[in-house]
Formats: structure tokens, C-alpha cells, sequence
């Protein structure tokens, strides 16, 4: 799926024009979008600033020679481009597999346009069918915090890290269950407010009505460009 991530992210970064504010986004497909447009500053003189939504993207962007700023500087973003785990018809997210959804999400909340970059893998008819739920929470409140998802109708557990001992932790010091819900979420908007009522939750990876494009590659190149029906 390289070719799809490819195509998906080189084109969302043709949207990119000079004097706009970009939301930068984490995952291997907005990776691409980001050399993308640190090409184009350096052979076309684009002159943009970024917004960073991990310490990941951080880094690369610094790599590919684009300029950073933060969201205490600037009031509003033109774009965001951004992966996603699981794009439903109606266009909502679960975003979180890299644990920087909640960054993400304050990001994509700022921009005008939220692009989401993709590759037909991430097409679920309903959201959780594929993919866990992340929910980022406080160390002290995992344990009512699963008993909050499996009320909910998950089975969920602490994410634990693959080349350390001990649960994986954010950029933000937080810890990380996953939700899996047999099936599916039934009722994603009921999911979205019970979690975020719940106190030592930081923020999960519903991305509910906030993504106005997705940009879906295909292997042979071509990109399917979806947009929110208003």
C-alpha cells in the first residue's frame, strides 16, 4: 500500500499554498504529504508554517525544512492533513493506532479543512469493525475507565509496550487502553459523550463530523477525493 499512501499524501500536499497555516499530522502517510511540501519550499519557494501534532511529526518536519509554530501564535489553521485507522461512509474517524490522537484532534480542530489521508484498507462500513478504540487516560483512573468501556459493550485493555516493560505512554504522560468492540460501535455519538464525561479520560479517537475531505490512494496512483456532504 506504499504506492496508495504515496499518491494520497502528494497530492493532498499540492493543496498547500504560500501564506497558509498547516496542521501537520503523524503516521506514514502524512508523511509523505509533509516531504512533499518541504520539496516544494525548497525548489518553489512555498513558504507556509506548521503545526506539528506530535513529537514524531515535530521531528520529520524540521527534517523536510518546514517551518513550526504553535497554536498560541496563530488563531486558525487553513488545513490539517492527517492518516486515519478507519474512515466510515459519513466520513468519521478512529484515529490512534501512533497514541497522538488527542494532539490530533486539537489540531484538526483548529483547521478550516481537516484532510484525511487514506488507502481503501481504512474503508469499514461501521467504526470499530477493524480497529480498537484508543482512549487516553490518566494512570490512576484506568481502572474505572475500563469498567466506563466495558459497560459500554467493550472489551478493553492497557497497551503495552513491544520493546519496554510497562504500559505505553503518550507524549502527553498518559496511558492508553483499547476498546474492541465485537462487531462495531453501534452508537459511536453516545461512545464519544460517555467517554468524554468521564473523569481521567484525556481524550479518545473518535474523530466524529470534524473531517471535511478524504483523499483515499490506490495502488495504481490515483486518489478518490471524498468531501463531507454539508
Amino acid at each position: 500500500m506504499n504506492d496508495a499512501k504515496k499518491a494520497a499524501g502528494e497530492q493532498a500536499a499540492e493543496l498547500v499554498r504560500t501564506g497558509m497555516r498547516v496542521g501537520l499530522g503523524t503516521g506514514s502517510t502524512t508523511a509523505y504529504a509533509l516531504r512533499a511540501i518541504g520539496r516544494r519550499i525548497r525548489e518553489s519557494s512555498l513558504h507556509v508554517m506548521g503545526v506539528p501534532t506530535s513529537f514524531a511529526s515535530e521531528r520529520l518536519a524540521r527534517e523536510c525544512g518546514i517551518p513550526l509554530t504553535t497554536l498560541d501564535d496563530i488563531d486558525e489553521l487553513d488545513l490539517a492533513l492527517d492518516g486515519a485507522d478507519e474512515v466510515s461512509p459519513d466520513l468519521d474517524l478512529i484515529k490512534g493506532r501512533g497514541g497522538a490522537h488527542t494532539r490530533e484532534k486539537v489540531v484538526a480542530a483548529q483547521a478550516r479543512r481537516f484532510i484525511v489521508l487514506t488507502d481503501p484498507s481504512k474503508d469499514v462500513d461501521r467504526l470499530g469493525a477493524k480497529r480498537v478504540l484508543p482512549v487516553e487516560v490518566l494512570p490512576m483512573a484506568t481502572g474505572p475507565v475500563l469498567r466506563t468501556l466495558s459497560g459500554l459493550g467493550a472489551d478493553a485493555s492497557l497497551r503495552m509496550g513491544r520493546e519496554k516493560d510497562g504500559p505505553v505512554v503518550t507524549d502527553q504522560g498518559f496511558w492508553l487502553i483499547d476498546a474492541q468492540f465485537d462487531g462495531g460501535i453501534d452508537d459511536p455519538a453516545h461512545v464519544d459523550r460517555t467517554l468524554r464525561d468521564t473523569p481521567g479520560v484525556l481524550d479518545h479517537g473518535l474523530f466524529l463530523d470534524m473531517a471535511t475531505d478524504v483523499f483515499v490512494g490506490h495502488p495504481d496512483g490515483s486518489v478518490e477525493h471524498r468531501q463531507r456532504d454539508e
